[in-house]
């Protein structure tokens, strides 16, 4: 049976819930925010088959991807609303035309993002765009497997770790209507921080009073849209935006909070790898290992090799792992710019293809402390840079406006 001792083994793909006969494994919120399960030994048959369907105890072996691109949807409105070229739309807009359905990571009336499906190419929208919180599966891997067995066709996206969930639960059987896309990953934050921050933001910008209670239903209220990647600044200097009704106490029609990526607290968490789930840093699904046909993320550092092919809106790179996933990226071939590279190339942006990050050396400490206080304040203290950094920072814009930069590289010219 499933028994978590160790959190840094636990990916919390929901895998083990799902294939349960008996239906006695349930996930719960730890402190940190994140969803493990647990047994009730009373209804347990020890029947191992949670243990079998595990990512982590089984494995795949590391992958060579057959073929890589850069990539970019034709259609700049689609583009504007994806975190980097908009090729998931694509490939989900064909599994859709033909007949079929798709799987993604969106957020719930709630909030709160989760996995869910569409079955029309208007719901592919809540898809679209990264969530840096950490998804909640449910049932879909059960509902992934009813559509199959009814010959529909399948596209099931998610995190290496939730597509090697799927094909595990799958076991040996395989779909020939079933395309799986995973993304680069750099780990998934806890939403119990994402919670604390986003109500925090809204007390912030003066929508409510600072001692309401923020419940579910008047964040439903006030939330109007959640973009952790808007691209209004450019892509490689997105920004966080969260778009707020207004209420009538404060004489507000709607409030626009946005912060580019270098001074938003939250994203600075994420990037700094401060509260990621524990399996992030030991994360058994990288090199590919988790099964999927295609793999697509951000081309970062595009502009140092095709620069011809950046126009800082946005390109995806997108790695091919088999024969299906092969077929699907040139049936959407008319409608996406694409260039064949080498896989170096597209490493040297993305190390975390293959490596999982560091854990933050304050982490502990973080967790241990976060929930006492403002969760902003908090974040910022533990990441605030050294003063030397600081100090770089703030004189080399001036330096530069004065000329200085320029006479130096003279001087050692």
């Amino acid at each position: 049976m499933i028994h978590i001792e160790n959190k840094q083994l636990c990916v919390g793909c929901n895998a083990c819930t799902q294939v349960c006969p008996k239906h006695c494994i349930v996930m719960h919120e730890d402190h940190e925010g994140f969803l493990y399960p647990e047994v009730d030994m009373t209804q347990c048959i020890d029947c191992g088959r949670c243990e079998q369907v595990c990512p982590v105890i089984h494995q795949d072996d590391v992958r060579i991807p057959i073929a890589v691109y850069a990539a970019k949807n034709t259609n700049e409105a689609i583009r504007k609303e994806s975190s980097s070229g908009g090729v998931f739309t694509l490939l989900a807009e064909q599994t859709i035309q033909q007949g079929g359905v798709v799987f993604g990571a969106g957020f719930n009336a709630d909030w709160e993002v989760v996995h869910s499906y569409t079955e029309t190419l208007e719901g592919l929208q809540k898809f679209r765009g990264s969530k840096y919180v950490q998804s909640v599966v449910g049932e879909s891997f059960k509902q992934v497997v009813q559509f199959l067995k009814a010959e529909r066709k399948v596209l099931f996206s998610g995190t290496p770790c939730q597509v090697a969930g799927l094909k595990k639960y799958l076991g040996k059987k395989v779909y020939s209507n079933l395309l799986t896309v995973d993304f680069v990953c750099h780990g998934v934050p806890s939403p119990k921080v994402f919670r604390l921050y986003l109500d925090e933001i809204i007390t912030r910008q003066g929508v409510v009073g600072k001692n309401t209670v923020l419940s579910p239903l008047l964040k439903k209220e006030l939330i109007q849209d959640i973009q952790f990647r808007n691209k209004a600044l450019g892509w490689k200097k997105f920004s966080f935006v969260l778009s707020l009704a207004g209420s009538a106490a404060t004489a507000k029609n709607s409030v626009l909070f946005s912060e580019p990526l270098n001074k938003n607290i939250f994203m600075r968490g994420f990037l700094t790898d401060l509260y990621l789930r524990p399996s992030c840093h030991a994360c058994p699904s990288k090199s590919f290992k988790s099964g999927s046909d295609i793999t697509i993320g951000d081309f970062w550092g595009i502009e140092n090799h095709y620069p011809a092919f950046d126009d800082d809106r946005g390109s995806s790179l997108v790695l091919i792992h088999s024969v299906l996933g092969g077929s699907y990226y040139k049936a959407i071939a008319a409608s996406n710019e694409s260039i064949q590279v080498e896989y170096a190339t597209a490493f040297t942006g993305n190390p975390s293809m293959e490596h999982p990050v560091k854990e933050h050396p304050k982490r502990v400490s973080f967790f241990q402390t976060y929930t006492n206080g403002s969760i902003i304040e908090t974040i910022q203290q533990i990441t605030k840079p050294p003063f030397k950094q600081q100090f770089v920072s703030l004189a080399y814009p001036i330096a530069r406006r004065l000329g200085i930069i320029s006479l130096i590289k003279q001087i050692r010219k």
